[in-house]
This record gives structure tokens, sequence and C-alpha cells, in this order.
């Protein structure tokens, strides 16, 4: 008899602790698991009910496999908050997503129970094989499991991985975890096929009882032959599983089964551990489960900020940049029939929400697939129309090939809406926005605009639309307006000058971090030194007037919310001296990897907050002798 003030979860040290549970206590584990998350990520924010649908799934996996000699890639790697509970890191599961706490993700370098970091989708199965190959190679008899979701699966890259795993004969085990959604509705016809396969078979059960049968003496080996037969035609015509496409790839085919019966999930996993060739196993989950809000709202509560638990209601509830680009979308789409706008399952997240509602014909989801998107857009151009893909920074970085060879190449006229662009927080280093810049800025035909303030998306969302050719790129941070100066105007100019131009100090920069150094003049003032800001509208290509201006001053700081190596500063510092300056440049801008931490506290370690540029100019001048520089003179 179970106590029910007793705490199953303050026993659990490793996976291991799980093998002396019974069935009864495993149960309470969930929910003990499934509370804690909730609470943690009520306080945090972050990845709410993708993690509480795969409480029993995780349990069951540790259960029944022993890691960390067996691996477990998880896709995406966002539910894997039950998976870091059990694996040792419950104690600090409360600083999930703060600074120097646990990733949001998994991470190698946080537990040698963590085999392979992930934060994109559908890399599980391709890295999953490789971690199998390599066991293989060193006659080691472990399992390799990949868990990936049905969303996911829409990813080219995961069908890559199994069509090169299907017949190899590796001891791959995948897991597709089935909840009819990845963070917007699920679509494309997969959702539609894994829909036709939601019928509950019994065949695995049927056929691990067979194989028991073979140990009866005399009659055991005979009444199992007979029986195969049998098996193989349920397997085959009743439950129609030889002629599904992942045993057409090469994978023995088992489910769907139900994600959240413990005892059922971790019969299956035993009676395929040992099998040492590829295996899929369809186990169906409800996202949310376990917490009535997210149950009902999957959608929202995905990726969610901090939240009453009481309520369910948000904490943030202010207007982001996504909002505003959404509401002009549809505006748009009114006066020209020619505009329909892509997602790559990321409709809530774009803000393209009532796009879909009000313009379904003119309206795409092609599942997670960057790559696609982008080539579709360019057919989508090439057939007339004005596109509009809307999408992360971080997973434009997907579509590289696609963007260079299929759009710029041809000149065509697309759209990239890239939102998220810049430094993102709490997420971590595979959600950073910073390498956008860096790799369209190579591109031939590509026109970048960086708006700092909503007014100025208006502008330029209609000028890359209507007067720009070939690859029209708008990006812009998460979140909502930081502070503009009452006395500052919105231009359609490529650049806008503000402040002091008599002062011997520019600063230049772009997009959100206008703000901060708007912020750091203002402090410079108060101490009697002029500054003036040079705020590039259109960062690609670099107009020509821009450097003219700013070789008139003696120093130039250019502070950039994205990478240096390649980035608008470098382009612009040549630009400059091309020009003929003859002062001192300088360029802040992120170098290496951006951990997570609260976009405040990112920006200043970055030295790109107004603390830290205010703190640059002031030591630059100083150190160079010249302690007056910018001084307001009499």
């Amino acid at each position: 008899m179970i106590n029910k003030n007793d705490s199953i979860l303050e026993r659990i040290n490793s996976p291991a602790d799980l093998k002396l549970l019974s069935d009864d206590e495993l149960k309470k584990l969930s929910d003990e698991i499934r509370k804690k998350i909730v609470d943690t990520v009520s306080q945090n924010g972050g990845h709410l009910a993708s993690n509480l649908g795969v409480v029993e799934l995780t349990i069951a996996l540790h259960s029944v496999f022993n890691c960390p000699e067996d691996k477990i890639v998880w896709d995406v790697g966002h539910q894997s908050y039950a998976h870091k509970i059990l694996t040792g890191r419950c104690s600090k599961i409360n600083t999930i997503r703060r600074e120097n706490g646990l990733s949001g993700f998994p991470k190698r370098s946080e537990s040698k129970y963590d085999c392979f970091d992930t934060g994109h989708s559908s890399t599980s199965i391709s890295a999953a094989f490789g971690i199998a190959c390599a066991e293989s190679a060193k006659n080691s008899d472990a399992c390799t499991v990949a868990v990936i979701g049905d969303g996911a699966l829409s990813g080219g890259l995961a069908f890559e991985g199994l069509n090169n795993a299907g017949r190899s004969g590796k001891n791959l085990i995948v897991v597709l975890n089935d909840n009819k959604m990845s963070i917007s509705q699920n679509v494309g016809s997969m959702a539609r096929y894994l829909s036709h396969l939601r019928v509950k078979p019994t065949y695995l059960q049927a056929k691990t009882k067979v194989h028991g049968f073979e140990k009866v003496p005399i009659i055991g080996k005979p009444v199992t032959q007979s029986m195969k037969g049998i098996k193989d035609w349920m397997r085959d015509d009743f439950f129609g599983q030889k002629n599904n496409i992942f045993s057409q790839l090469g994978f023995a085919y088992y489910g769907p089964y139900d994600g959240h019966d413990i005892q059922e999930l971790k019969a299956v996993f035993k009676a395929v551990k040992h099998k040492h060739s590829p295996v899929l196993i369809h186990v169906r989950t409800k996202k949310g489960k376990g917490y009535e809000y997210a149950e009902k709202n999957p959608k929202v509560f995905h990726g969610v900020s901090s939240f009453d638990v009481e309520t369910g209601e948000t904490k943030c509830s202010s207007v982001g940049y996504s909002d505003v680009f959404g509401k002009l979308m549809c505006g748009l789409a009114e006066k020209d029939e020619r505009i329909c706008a892509i997602t790559a399952a990321m409709s809530i997240g774009t803000g393209l929400n009532q796009f879909y509602k009000k313009y379904k014909d003119r309206f795409y989801d092609v599942g997670i697939a960057e790559e696609h998107a982008v080539t579709f857009a360019a057919g989508l151009a090439a057939g007339g129309m004005l596109p509009v893909f809307a999408v992360y920074s971080t997973f434009l970085q997907r579509s590289y090939d696609q963007i260079l060879h299929d759009a710029a190449l041809q000149n065509l006229h697309i759209v990239l809406a890239v939102d998220r662009a810049g430094i993102v927080g709490e997420d971590g280093e595979t959600h950073q926005g910073i390498y956008d810049t860096a790799f369209l800025n190579t591109m031939p035909n590509v026109t970048i605009y960086s708006p700092s303030c909503f007014e100025e998306l208006k502008v330029m969302l209609t000028r890359a639309l209507f007067d720009t050719d070939g690859v029209a790129v708008v990006r812009y941070p998460r979140g909502g307006e930081t502070y503009i100066p009452d006395d500052f105007e919105v231009s359609s100019e490529p650049f806008d000058i503000y402040g002091d131009m008599d002062s011997d100090i520019l600063m230049v920069t772009y997009g959100r971090e206008f703000s901060q150094l708007c912020l750091a003049r203002e402090n410079l003032i108060k101490k009697g030194v002029s500054s003036c800001i040079l705020k590039l509208n259109t960062i690609k290509p670099l107009p020509e007037e821009a450097a003219a201006i700013s070789k008139k001053f003696r120093y130039v700081f250019f502070f950039e919310e994205g990478v240096k190596s390649g980035g608008i500063g470098e382009r612009f510092g040549l630009s400059l001296y091309q020009s003929g300056f003859a002062g001192r440049f300088s360029l802040t801008a992120l170098d290496g990897f951006v951990a997570q931490a609260k976009t405040s506290s990112a920006l200043h370690n970055a030295g790109l907050d107004a603390e830290m540029t205010e703190t640059k100019i002031l030591n630059d001048i100083n150190s160079g002798g010249t302690a007056n520089a910018g001084k307001k003179t009499t």
C-alpha cells in the first residue's frame, strides 16, 4: 500500500531506481513529475504541453533501457524535462532556462545521460543512427533510441535518416510519439497517414506470447512454427503492418500503443530491446496531459512564459512584433490578392493565425520543412504571387541553399519575415537569431530591412513587398517594442541620423540595438559628452551615403546584435575605410555561441546594453588621450 504523502520522486537519484518500483509507484511518480514540471514552467516559462505529454513514455523508457550505456536521443529536446528529472537533475530543475542553470534542451556537457545536443527538429533519427553505428563498430550490445514526434516527422531530414537506417541491420529503435500536433496543428500527408494507422493492434503482444511458447518442452517448437503463420497473417493482412511506409523503409513497425500506459510501454520496449535490427514503435500521447489548461489549449501552452498555475493565465500579455506583423499581413492581403503567407508549423508563433482564418486559400502551412518552404515560395513567385515566408531566424538557417539557389540566383521576389532576430534569451544557444545577417549578407539579389519599432515594421514590410526586387528580408526581434525617444521620427529612408551632428562621436547600429544606444546617448549627455547615432534601416545593401556621413566623425562605434564575423559591422567598417575615413573605428558584436539568460543579461554580457555601450565609448575616447572628445564647448 502506497502512502499518498510519501514522495516517490525523492527516492529517484538515477534511472536505475525506477527498476525497483511497482507499477502503482510508477503511476504515482508520473503524477509527481507532472506537478514538478507545471510548477517549474509556471515560474521559469518554457515548453509545457509537450513535456506533460511524455511523462509515462519517459518513465517506461528509463525503466527498461540501461542509460547511459543505452542512448536516448530526444528530437528537438523540448520534451526532455521528465528525462532530466529522472537522471539526477531533479534538485536543479528549478534552474531550467535560467542563466547558468539547466538547459531547456538536452546538452552533452550537462549530463552523461544526454548523448546528443538537440534544439532543432527532425535530427534524432540521423543522430541516433550514427550513434548506433558507432556502438556496432565497438562491438557494443547497447541500444540506441530516437524519440521523435509526429510533427518532427514532417521534416525531410527525418526521412533521410529513416531511409538510410531502415535496412542497416543496426540496433536502432525509433519511438514515434504521435500527439497529432507539432506546435500548430499538424498538416500534410504524413499527418493523415498517421491518422490512418491509429487503430490499436495486439500484434506485438501476440508475438511476445508466441516467442515465450517456444520454451515449452517437446511441443514448443512445432506449435510455434504453426503459430508463426497465423502471426504473419495477423501482421500482413489483418493489421496491415507489412505495407505501411515504415515497414517498406525497412523498419519493423509496432503500434500504435497507449503512450500513457506504463505497463504496456514497458512490455513493448522489453520485447524489442534485443531485436538487433531497426524497429519503429508508434505510441499515442496527449499533449498537455494532466494539466487542464494545457490539455484544452496545447498550442498556447507549447512554449509559454510564466503563468498562474491556478488560472492558467500568463503573466506577460503585451503586444509583440509577431502580433503587429500578423495584423499588417491581413491588411495588406485585403488590398492585394497576390499576397500569400507561408509558415513551417508556426502559425501562432509567427502571428499568422488570423491570416489563416481570413485567407485560407492563400495560407500555406508546410509542416516542419523550412527548406521546402523557401523553394515553394520561389515557385509561387515564379507563378506571379507575392509570397511571405514567416520564420524564426534560428530555423531560417536550414534554408541557406534554397535561398541562394532557388530564389536569389533567379532573382525571384519572395519576402522572408524573419522573426526572433537577435538574442532570444532563455532558449539558449540553439535558438539565438544571430546568424541570419551574416549568411544573408553574402548573397546577391538580397535586400535586408531591420526595423527598430512597430511603425518601422509596417513601413519596411510594405517596401519589401512592393518596392524591392529579388529576395526581400524583414527581420525583427522577439517580444515588444523597446525604448524609442519621443523626438525620434520614423522615416522611409535607408538610414536615419539622430543626435548631435557636430559631435566627434558616432554610434552606428540597426534594429533593436538602437534603443540601447539612445539610452546610452542620454547617459552620456548627463556626463557632458555629446554623440550622434546613425541607424541603418536597410542593412543590405549598405547605403553609400552612410559611410560618407560617418567618415566626418573622429570616433565611429558600431554595435551589432549579431555575429561579428561576416556581419553588417564588418562590412560597414570596410566601406568606411574605403571612403577615406581617418579616425578610429570600433566594432562590438557577438562572437561565439550565446548562452541562455534573460535577454537583458545576455545583452549586458555581450557589451550591447546601454550601460556597457556607454562604458565602451568613455573608455575608448579616454584611453586615446582625448578625454574631451565629444564634449560640447562654448
